[in-house]
């Protein structure tokens, strides 16, 4: 894949955008270990633009990281997704009745399906959804049908929090078909019936108000969680590693110990060695200084006979 900025990473080089990809497909309490490592990578490379754009990199909520893992899983499923979403914005927009009543009948069993598919991923990935993850994925892909920015949001693969589908889209299964001007009667009536609506609109817009900020909460109380959790993981990993230094000093401390004992040892028998070959010595000095004055007496008495013999 080539870079934003028009340069193909060279021979061993990491690839930001795969790297990227890569993230936000990792379980979240790996993420900042996974992202330091690859900013670090990109770093050494000498490549300190992709570093910054690595390290910039936020963790993705536990759903969020659900819903890339299912696009990047299972691609053509995706896909067919994408395109479904597609077309029921187009029989929306056009008001389509026939068309909606045949996607509309899709759409809850594909959402339903597809996020039952990405829970299983992240439970097979050791990470398992909690209940209020699982309607944050649904919410997520009601988004991507109902939302074009959302679709496209989704579609990157990148997503760091949940998505919430707009108010205005329609929730029935299938659509009204238009209606004939009203008849007099009909339009007498028409004031209550207005009213009515704007009253039941309101109360869906307050209760997808409260729905909104209740899913903020929720993905900020799972934002604090996943950072906890990465915040415990660093502080095991840090531990396991003092652990690991620990262990290795006290095995040098010990290895220390028993060489100074070695050494100690040896000290005492080359010390008692010298003691005795010194004592030796002294002995072969005295027997030496005892020879030395046998010969000088022997001469003296070998002398003394020469003369008188002469």
């Amino acid at each position: 894949m080539q870079r934003k900025g028009g340069r193909r990473p060279g021979a061993g080089e990491p690839d930001v955008e795969a790297v990227l990809d890569e993230l936000y497909t990792t379980p979240p309490s790996d993420f900042v270990s996974r992202r330091e490592e690859r900013a670090a990578a990109a770093r050494t490379a000498g490549q300190a633009q992709d570093a910054r754009s690595i390290r910039a990199a936020r963790r993705p909520t536990r759903a969020a990281w659900a819903a890339n893992l299912l696009l990047r899983s299972r691609p053509e499923e995706s896909r067919r997704f994408l395109e479904l979403g597609q077309a029921l914005r187009e029989a929306h927009r056009t008001l389509d009745a026939a068309g909606l009543k045949e996607l509309s009948a899709q759409r809850r069993s594909v959402v339903t399906a597809l996020s039952r598919q990405a829970a299983e991923l992240a439970g097979q990935a050791g990470h398992p959804l909690s209940e209020a993850a699982r309607r944050e994925v649904e919410s997520t892909l009601r988004a991507v049908l109902a939302d074009p920015d959302a679709a496209g949001r989704w579609a990157e693969g990148r997503l760091e929090s949940s998505l919430t589908p707009p108010s205005e889209f329609p929730a029935g299964t299938a659509a009204t078909a238009p209606v004939a001007k009203p008849s007099r009667p009909a339009a007498e009536r028409a004031p209550a019936g207005a009213r009515a609506e704007d009253e039941l609109a309101e109360r869906r817009r307050k209760r997808q108000e409260e729905l909104t900020r209740a899913q903020e909460v929720a993905e900020a109380a799972e934002r604090h969680a996943d950072e906890l959790r990465a915040a415990r993981a660093d502080a095991e990993e840090a531990l396991r590693r003092a652990d690991d230094a620990r262990d290795r000093a006290r095995q040098r401390v010990s290895d220390a110990e028993r060489q100074l004992t070695e050494a100690r040892e040896e000290l005492e028998r080359t010390e008692h060695e010298r003691r005795e070959a010194e004592e030796r010595d002294r002995s072969a000095g005295d027997a030496l200084a005892g020879a030395e004055r046998q010969a000088r007496e022997a001469v003296r008495h070998r002398d003394r006979l020469a003369a008188r013999v002469r």
